[in-house]
């Protein structure tokens, strides 16, 4: 069997993360994935926006970046992709992105539960302090909820990324997960095991397995993602993801082309095929 295409990969170009895309392919090709796909942070129409994501002068030479990859490993698909930011009123912004190059899918993610306040930014922790946690959150999954609605994505990104440092309120979510839910299942837009999570404070994946569990009996497909900002983080942990997501009774995984989306089985992986 094959490792689920990792579909969320950044490069240098974000300007907080490092490598080129062909030493992310390398990594993948030594890990065993068969196919990978890089979603880098997109540009918006105003560069000085925030300083985590590629200037939209630099979009051509991302997509040539990634070509290079591609003549260089040519043993490993690679699609091309971005990570878009969901921001009401920015709709068209993403449709004319979608248009200037042959994507293969689309992130959507929401970073921004306001103009300025990007809840996953360690820069800006201390604005969590004394907030109320659910209304934070109801803020987060109204946005990700209107991501889903849009039509514009093929994948949700992270879609409890607002639990990244450890606020998570007393309330109970499950109103929140499943509005956002019944839109992924109405719109046909898929959401991710992101690793990520693993990695940061709060130490889970995304999502959570109360949300996963909603989201697999919704019907709401899923791809997986290690958000790589390093090439040693390619497929991390993606073992622990595989094992989630078929505990809570999903068999197969999504991979597009051209923004048309296939399913693959999703087989557990035996020992001599994890590799470190």
């Amino acid at each position: 069997m094959s490792w689920p295409a990792d579909y969320h990969m950044h490069t240098s170009l974000c300007r907080h993360a490092k490598g080129e895309p062909s030493d992310y392919a390398r990594r993948a090709i030594e890990r065993g994935l068969d196919e990978i796909g890089f979603s880098d942070h997109s540009p918006m129409p105003r560069d000085d926006f925030d300083d985590w994501r590629m200037r939209l002068d630099q979009l051509s030479d991302y997509v040539a970046r990634v070509d290079r990859a591609r003549r260089e490993a040519p043993s490993l698909t690679i699609k091309l992709a971005l990570e878009v930011d969901f921001i009401p009123g920015q709709e068209e912004w993403v449709r004319d992105l979608a248009g200037r190059h042959p994507w293969d899918y689309l992130i959507g993610s929401v970073h921004y539960v306001t103009e300025s306040w990007d809840i996953d930014n360690p820069h800006r922790i201390a604005l969590w302090k004394g907030r109320d946690l659910f209304e934070v959150w109801t803020a987060y999954f109204e946005r990700l909820t209107q991501a889903a609605e849009s039509g514009l994505f093929d994948i949700i990104g992270h879609a409890d990324l607002c639990k990244k440092f450890g606020f998570r309120p007393d309330a109970d979510c499950t109103p929140l997960y499943r509005r956002f839910l019944a839109s992924a299942r109405r719109a046909g837009v898929a959401i991710e095991l992101n690793t990520a999570g693993l990695r940061k404070e709060c130490r889970e994946i995304y999502p959570s397995r109360a949300l996963l569990e909603l989201a697999h009996r919704e019907g709401v497909p899923i791809a997986f993602g290690s958000d790589a900002h390093a090439p040693e983080e390619v497929g991390a942990d993606f073992e622990e993801a595989v094992a989630l997501a078929r505990s809570v009774g999903y068999a197969h995984a999504c991979r597009w082309t051209r923004r048309a989306r296939t399913t693959v089985p999703l087989l557990a992986p035996g020992p001599a095929e994890i590799k470190s």
